[in-house]
């Protein structure tokens, strides 16, 4: 499954899109030292975090896309950021668990 299925299967909205990728698995979590040991290349990442860290941890993994859970929009620099750095950055109303069960089936 690629990026931009997931986008469309989700119903996403785009924050910042950049090229269509193969996401390989999925990761949750909003304590970025921790995201940053654990996401792994590919993934898509599940937060609600919304600072400038949020696109250095997602480019320092790898992460193939960032999902935003419950509607939240990241600030100015992280979205700047995303753009700058050419990363896939969505929102989505659903909550995390919500979010993570239905990557979750799409992925398998």
């Amino acid at each position: 499954m690629t990026v931009f299925e997931i986008r469309d299967a989700l119903g996403l909205v785009p924050l910042h899109e950049a090229e269509d990728r193969p996401v390989t698995g999925g990761y949750a979590g909003d304590l970025l030292s921790w995201v940053m040991g654990r996401a792994q290349s590919g993934d898509c990442w599940i937060t609600i975090m919304s600072n400038r860290n949020v696109p250095a941890v997602c480019s320092l993994t790898d992460a193939a896309m960032v999902i935003f859970a419950e509607d939240v929009t990241p600030d100015d620099a992280a979205l700047e950021a995303a753009v700058d750095n050419d990363l896939n950055f969505y929102r989505s109303p659903l909550s995390v668990f919500e979010l993570c069960a239905k990557v979750a089936s799409l992925l398998s």
